[in-house]
């Protein structure tokens, strides 16, 4: 009697705990769901390249599958013929652009989109959104990942499909089903050999959840106790709605599938209550072995498989025969395969550090949170192709780069960003994520170089007291200069080796002087040129020192971004950021990027900076960027630090701000000038992401007048002046003296040519 009490009192004692681990599981946090990060939707309009869009790549991403031969396109699926795409669009929940599902045409010649048609009534659209692209999640330790679905959600036939495979008596057993165990065991004892199993769907759903999954009979009898624990707790269908969020369906790379919601969206690029009888059949045939029978490594075993799932949903009455003969005919139409974009890796580092101001990783880990971001995934494709192939060509071109050492090789990096809003919308901090996760364009700090200099030139283009210190029509000194500092004479040198004597202030920036540029920051101040580019985006910490003119400073790419998309943007500083939207599992909005502004230089000032450095693009040192024959507006510098250790290239267009960097990261002379290192990144990321020509212009502001020059003085230039050029000022800046010299201010002649000047440009601009 007393082995008896001890024996009952240890057992109550195993019970009580088991259930206590049963109800703080499921009255808990069943799930641990990684926060998704997404790109900005894709915008499709009439007039769009598809190639150059890369529509189909992006639908195959996106999971969409090619449609059968019979003509119909079910939601999810497209149809691609050389003058007419069909595609028939999902719905996708997004915080401010949220679509419904279309089935559209788009009309194609010469190979743009010529029109969007909307069936079945084809109404003529003028855009159409498709969803946005998954970057990647912030996993846990477990790498897994589920989208959560409710009985609701799904429909009848893939309950039916499962339940038919995995324990046809679900609702009628307690737990444990003793006549599947008796049956198995049978089966088994026939065999010689274990082939059937006894197990229910809630001891699956146990073993899952609780339990390791090796094979002793203490395991065996602790599943038991425990499923015995669950069915007296909790309802039939909340232990159904569990068990299909959990079960374990495969594996795409490195990432575990659980749940019959992701599985959906993963095997066939559709919301799980779009599933057809076959591709529900599938899915409960995967169950026995996920990666065994998958259908992409073993479509044959994986369709015999499910065509004894719909067999034995015909014998136990769930489908008709009829249902049953015509899944068995469809095809395994599958999504393709699209392994997370590596690419993204360095952005979504960033994005974490930036939610970690609010979210710690074990929330971003298990919450499931929805991270809209304002990454084009288009755009970040061919940022990271570009930085990847230039290094590779530069490498090729000069072996001396090349190290054997992958982790002391010759790096880089790309930003672009959007300088009306801030938003980031390619990063690329590396050439390789998996050798080195330190990201370049965020983290890293290196002498910028001439790319500095614009900053110089806008410091002396201010509007101050007493006027600018200089116009676009004024010349500089590039002659021998020296400057007393604490360390001795500094005498700064041209990359020639040569001094130009007197110089227009455009040929100065246009063929990166240095001796002219110090010498105009020796006369502005080098605190007001500091003050300049701090008010521009850069934060770090820059040394009052003559040579910061010369771009002796350390900067990030980011930095450096974020201060030329203030010209790009007409001199309003824009807050770079990489999050539009967060959103919770239940929809609800958490956070919202507010568009942030500050104007940081007037329009006029920053309309002349851009002017310069569009001849700079045009005939100096940038003039490479023009050679594969990209059109449109374009404003770059080239930068490279002492020694060649830093080949810096920023340009920007009406709509982008992209800057590349390359050099090693423990610094080292390269060998080359920007020119050939870091321009041939740039122009071919930007022509590849515009097909050679660039929209839009840079708007000019009411304050900018445009007078005829004598490109030999300055002079405004009149009647009878040998030669002139136009040349662009700030209201009250044009210059007092006149060419020829002898002429008369305010002169009849004078009045009627300034009058006739602004006729021909009302022309210009009007017609």
């Amino acid at each position: 009697m007393t082995v008896g009490f001890v024996a009952g009192f240890a057992s109550s004692v195993v019970v009580i705990r088991l259930d206590r681990i049963v109800r703080e599981r499921f009255e808990g946090q069943r799930f641990r769901i990684p926060s998704r990060v997404y790109s900005t939707p894709s915008i499709i309009y009439p007039g769009l390249d598809v190639e150059l869009a890369d529509l189909r790549g992006s639908l195959v991403r996106l999971g969409y599958r090619e449609a059968g031969s019979d003509g119909s396109v079910q939601q999810g699926e497209y149809s691609w013929q050389k003058h007419r795409v069909r595609v028939h669009l999902r719905a996708f929940e997004h915080p401010t652009r949220s679509e419904p599902a279309r089935d559209v045409v788009f009309r194609i010649r010469d190979g743009f989109i010529d029109e969007i048609l909307e069936l079945p009534a084809g109404r003529t659209l003028g855009a159409v959104l498709i969803e946005p692209e998954q970057l990647g999640a912030y996993y846990g330790p477990d790498r897994s990942q589920r989208e959560l679905v409710s009985l609701d959600d799904l429909p009848p036939h893939l309950v039916d499909a499962i339940v038919s495979v995995e324990d046809q008596r679900f609702e009628a057993h307690p737990g444990i089903d003793v006549r599947r165990i008796g049956g198995a065991l049978l089966a088994n004892l026939r065999a010689g050999g274990i082939r059937q199993g006894g197990s229910t769907l809630t001891q699956q759903l146990v073993k899952n959840f609780f339990l390791t999954p090796e094979r002793t009979l203490k395991r065996k009898a602790n599943e038991a106790v425990m499923a015995l624990l669950v069915e007296l707790r909790y309802s039939k269908r909340e232990i159904l709605e569990t068990y299909l969020n959990e079960i374990y369906l495969g594996q795409r790379g490195s990432t575990e599938i659980h749940g019959v919601g992701e599985a959906a969206l993963r095997f066939f690029g559709k919301r799980v209550h779009n599933l057809s009888i076959a591709e529900s059949a599938l899915l409960a045939a995967l169950i026995q072995s996920p990666n065994g029978i998958s259908p992409y490594r073993n479509p044959e075993g994986a369709r015999a498989r499910r065509d004894l799932v719909l067999e034995l949903m015909t014998n136990q009455g769930r489908i008709e025969p009829a249902q049953r003969d015509a899944a068995i005919a469809e095809p395994l139409s599958l999504a393709a395969i699209t392994p997370d974009p590596g690419d993204a890796r360095y952005f979504l580092d960033l994005l974490r550090v930036q939610l970690s101001d609010h979210y710690d990783a074990k929330v971003l880990s298990s919450q499931g949170l929805r991270v809209y971001s304002t990454l084009e995934s288009r755009t970040q494709r061919l940022a990271a192709v570009a930085l990847r192939e230039g290094i590779e060509q530069l490498e090729s071109q000069f072996p001396a780069l090349v190290s054997e050492d992958p982790l002391r090789a010759l790096q880089g990096c790309l930003i672009a960003i959007r300088p009306q809003t801030g938003e980031i919308v390619a990063l690329v901090g590396g050439r390789d994520y998996q050798v080195s996760q330190f990201d370049r364009c965020t983290q890293a700090r290196r002498p910028a170089g001439s790319t500095f200099k614009p900053f110089v030139y806008i410091a002396g283009l201010e509007p101050r007291v007493g006027g600018p210190a200089i116009t676009l029509a004024s010349f500089l000194d590039d002659s021998p200069l020296e400057v007393s500092t604490p360390s001795g004479p500094w005498q700064p040198r041209n990359f020639d080796r040569e001094f130009h004597g007197r110089v227009g202030v455009r040929e100065a920036l246009e063929r990166s002087f240095n001796v002219a540029t110090a010498r105009l920051a020796q006369e502005i101040g080098i605190g007001r040129v500091a003050d300049v580019a701090h008010r521009m985006g850069i934060e770090s910490k820059l040394p009052l020192v003559p040579s910061l003119a010369l771009g002796v400073a350390d900067v990030s790419p980011l930095e450096m971004a974020r201060a030329y998309a203030t010209l790009a943007g007409g001199g309003v500083r824009p807050q770079v950021h990489s999050i539009e939207d967060l959103v919770d599992p239940a929809g609800e909005t958490l956070e919202r990027r507010e568009l942030r502004h500050k104007r940081v230089l007037d329009a006029g000032t920053a309309y002349l900076a851009t002017s310069m450095l569009q001849g700079v693009a045009h005939r100096g040192t940038a003039a490479g960027v023009r050679s594969t024959g990209i059109k449109g507006p374009i404003a770059a510098k080239t930068g490279t630090s002492d020694e060649e250790r830093d080949l810096w290239f920023v340009g920007y267009t009406p709509e982008l701000v992209a800057v590349v960097w390359i050099g090693f990261d423990e610094p080292r002379s390269i060998g080359i000038a920007s020119s050939r290192g870091a321009l041939p990144i740039w122009r071919r990321f930007i022509g590849e992401l515009t097909g050679g020509q660039i929209q839009g212009q840079f708007p000019r502001p009411s304050s900018i007048v445009v007078e005829d020059v004598d490109p030999v003085t300055g002079a405004r230039a009149l009647w009878g002046c040998p030669d002139r050029r136009r040349e662009l000022f700030l209201e009250g800046t044009v210059p007092e003296e006149v060419c020829p010299s002898g002429a008369a201010k305010g002169s009849e002649e004078d009045g009627f040519q300034r009058t006739q000047e602004r006729f021909f440009e009302w022309l210009r601009k009007h017609l």
